[in-house]
C-alpha cells in the first residue's frame, strides 16, 4: 500500500513547481492543505546517518573558537562512517586514505594550524596540510584534492569574503566533487554568506557541554550550535551537534535535556507558517 503522507508531499511538491498553478505576484499559490503537505515531506530531513550527503558543504563560523574545524570533522566523521558501512572500507581504522586539509595564510594566522593529536584517533596518521598564501592557490589545491579518488575527504579554510571566491569557483567544486565522488567541507571563517553552488550551508557556533557522568566537575565532550539555512533537500533547522565516542549526535536548540542523556531521533524545527520564499530557498 502506498505511504498516502509521501504520496500528499510528493503532489504538493509537484504542485508547487507545476507551470499552470495559479500564481499570485510572481509565486506560485498553495492551499492550506498542500502546504501542510508540502512542510511535512521537506520537515525533518536532515539527521544524523543520512545516507544522502552532500558532496559539498560550506560552514561559517568565527575564526576565534574553532567552531567552523569542529563540525566540519563531526560532519565529515558521520558521513565517512556511513560509507564505511556501506563498502566496508572507507571509514576503517585500517583504510589507508588521506585527508586533504588546505588552508589560506589568513585562517591559518587567525585560527591556527591543525594539531594532529587533537584529531580523532582514526585521522591522526592519514593527514595531508597544505597551506597557501593566495585564495587562488587554495582553489586549485581543493579541486585538485577532489581530482584524487584515493582521499577519503578535502577539508578547506578560507578566511573572509576574497573575490577569488565566486560563484564561478564554487561550481567548480560542486561539479568536481560530485564527478569523483570526494567529499568537501569549506570552512568560512569571520565571511558573510554569499551565492554559491555550496549544496549544503551552516552557521556554527560554540555550545556548553553536557557534564559527564562519572565526574560532574569534569569538562564535557565538545558540542556545537549548527544552523543549517541552505540545502537543496533539507528543511532548515538549528541543532546542537556533539560527537561523543565518533557517533555525531543532534538536540534541537533550547531543548531541555537531562545531564548525560543521548540524543533520541529528529529534531528539526517544524517548517510550517514559513514564506514561501523560505521554502524555495531551503
Amino acid at each position: 500500500m502506498p505511504d498516502t503522507q509521501t504520496s500528499s508531499g510528493a503532489k504538493a511538491l509537484q504542485t508547487y513547481s507545476a507551470p499552470s498553478r495559479l500564481k499570485v505576484g510572481g509565486a506560485a499559490r498553495l492551499s492550506a492543505d498542500e502546504m501542510v503537505s508540502l512542510s511535512k515531506a521537506r520537515e525533518g530531513r536532515w539527521q544524523p546517518g543520512l545516507a544522502d550527503q552532500p558532496l559539498h558543504s560550506e560552514i561559517f563560523a568565527s575564526a576565534g573558537d574553532g567552531s567552523g574545524v569542529g563540525v566540519a570533522l563531526a560532519l565529515a566523521r558521520d558521513a565517512l562512517k556511513l560509507s564505511g558501512e556501506n563498502t566496508d572500507h572507507i571509514a576503517d581504522a585500517h583504510d589507508g586514505r588521506q585527508v586533504l586539509w588546505v588552508q589560506d595564510s589568513r585562517a591559518a594566522q587567525r585560527s591556527g594550524r591543525p594539531y594532529a593529536q587533537g584529531f580523532p584517533e582514526e585521522l591522526r596518521e592519514r593527514l595531508i596540510y597544505a597551506e597557501a598564501k593566495a585564495v587562488e592557490d587554495v582553489l586549485f589545491a581543493l579541486e585538485e584534492g577532489l581530482r584524487c579518488r584515493d582521499l577519503a575527504c578535502v577539508i578547506g579554510e578560507v578566511s573572509g569574503n576574497p573575490r577569488a571566491l565566486d560563484f564561478t569557483a564554487s561550481r567548480r567544486l560542486s561539479l568536481t566533487a560530485e564527478k569523483h565522488g570526494v567529499p568537501l567541507w569549506l570552512v568560512r571563517l569571520d565571511a558573510a554568506p554569499e551565492l554559491s553552488s555550496a549544496r549544503m550551508r551552516w552557521r556554527a557556533g560554540c555550545a556548553p557541554s553536557l557534564r559527564p557522568l562519572l565526574n560532574r566537575d569534569a569538562p564535557g565532550a565538545p558540542a556545537w550550535k549548527a544552523e543549517l539555512f541552505r540545502a537543496r533537500s533539507h528543511a532548515p533547522g538549528e541543532w546542537i551537534l556533539s560527537n561523543d565516542d565518533g557517533r555525531l549526535q543532534a538536540r534541537r536548540r533550547g531543548f531541555k535535556q537531562a545531564a548525560n542523556t543521548q540524543n533520541h531521533g529528529d529534531m528539526v524545527r517544524p517548517t510550517f507558517g514559513r514564506s514561501l520564499a523560505a521554502f524555495s530557498r531551503a
